[in-house]
């Protein structure tokens, strides 16, 4: 409920601002996982994360996702606790009532880069890096404004004035963004050996942001898929017992 909410109020809040931002441009990817059929590919998404884990992660938070759940990904257990480890989490209290640091285990929830939103704003020049989890959810055609918006970093239309601390992106709505262009296409040299363009980098984190937004599409999708199949042949076999059922009657009156 809490994750519904948090997204329904990103809507509610990013509405005004994608609506003046009529002249934005967004690119349309044909993803895996689109459609009733659609599917993760698991490779982008590891590549995704390693994006996220090396680009990423410096400024955004994934509050919703455990390392537990990067097991869908297809990392096992002992690789994802030398995940976890790399990562220190708050706990506490301890004997003494004093919270402390300690590495995290798959049980904890990627933490925040930031120990506060101030400090976060601080960091950023006033502004506020979002938690990612829920961005796809959050931005009405997401897994496309999220490409459009790592390919989007383009030189200001002539006459455009870019105040200091902004930055020019064409699918950002009204075009000035806080943030600055976070891929260069060298920025990763993915262990699979994938070509690592910039374009391949937007589509593999926004893949693996399609996963942080909605872990269980895959068998949401199956679960969808098979109730259909179920109700048709229930519509079917309901249609013929009917007919079987009536059919005396229908040869009494005759």
């Amino acid at each position: 409920m809490r994750r519904f909410l948090i997204t329904l109020s990103a809507l509610l809040f990013s509405a005004p601002a994608l609506a003046a931002g009529g002249d934005a441009k967004l690119t349309h990817i044909d993803w895996s996982f689109n459609g009733p059929f659609g599917t993760f590919d698991q490779a982008s998404l590891q590549r995704g994360f390693q994006v996220y884990s090396e680009v990423c992660a410096s400024c955004h938070s994934l509050e919703y996702i455990a390392f537990r759940n990067l097991a869908d990904l297809g990392y096992n257990d002992a690789e994802i606790k030398a995940i976890a480890a790399q990562y220190e989490v708050e706990d506490g209290p301890n004997d003494e009532g004093e919270m402390f640091m300690r590495p995290a285990i798959p049980a904890d929830r990627f933490p925040s880069p930031y120990p506060n939103e101030n400090a976060a704003r601080a960091a950023n020049g006033g502004a506020y890096p979002p938690d990612l989890s829920l961005m796809i959810k959050a931005r009405p055609n997401g897994a496309d404004y999220m490409y459009s918006l790592m390919t989007g970093y383009v030189d200001a239309p002539e006459g455009t004035d870019v105040p200091d601390g902004m930055y020019y992106n064409a699918a950002y709505p009204g075009g000035m963004i806080a943030m600055p262009q976070p891929l260069y296409g060298d920025d990763v040299e993915y262990a699979d050996g994938h070509a690592a363009e910039i374009a391949d980098h937007a589509k593999d984190i926004t893949a693996f942001l399609a996963w942080t937004a909605e872990p269980e599409l895959e068998s949401r999708k199956r679960i969808g898929v098979a109730s259909m199949i179920f109700l048709l042949l229930m519509t079917v076999m309901s249609y013929f017992a009917m007919r079987f059922i009536w059919a005396d009657v229908k040869k009494a009156k005759a």
